[in-house]
């Protein structure tokens, strides 16, 4: 059975994707932890990170990386957090969002009901400046 994830990917549910291409997409957590909380997740299901074949985790990171520098450029915090837990979906995903402090890895502290508007907002913000990084190619439309 398809997880979650992959009913994402497959567009059987919607998803805020910043980033798309034949390996891994990014998209917004719907249950985010901080503004532009991305989930870069393999198009590939593997449920722990280290059975992912050769290759695709370095990338995943590589592009877990280049979103973290554009949330780093856009909501300025002190850091930007890098998480990959799994007990949420059986389907490897890094988690990358702004954090101003410990609390920002609290999974209990995750917004339930974010604003729809300040989604769309921070995925269009995200997606610009991905494209202004030079990362076009990679950056769906929405």
């Amino acid at each position: 059975m398809a997880t979650v994830f992959t009913k994402i990917i497959n567009g059987d549910i919607p998803g805020r994707f910043v980033w798309a291409d034949d390996q891994v997409v990014g998209f917004l957590s719907i249950n985010p932890l901080g503004p532009g909380h991305t989930l870069v997740v393999p198009r590939v299901e593997v449920d722990q990170w280290i059975d992912a074949p050769t290759g695709l985790f370095e990338h995943a990171m590589s592009v877990a990386r280049t979103i973290g520098t554009v949330v780093r450029d856009v909501w300025q915090p002190p850091r930007v957090a890098l998480m990959i837990a799994g007990f949420e979906v059986p389907h490897l995903h890094v988690h990358v969002h702004p954090a101003w402090g410990l609390e920002a890895f609290d999974f209990s502290r995750a917004a339930t009901d974010p604003d729809p508007d300040e989604m769309d907002d921070a995925a269009r913000r995200l997606r610009e400046g991905l494209t202004d990084a030079g990362h076009g190619a990679s950056v769906p439309a929405s």
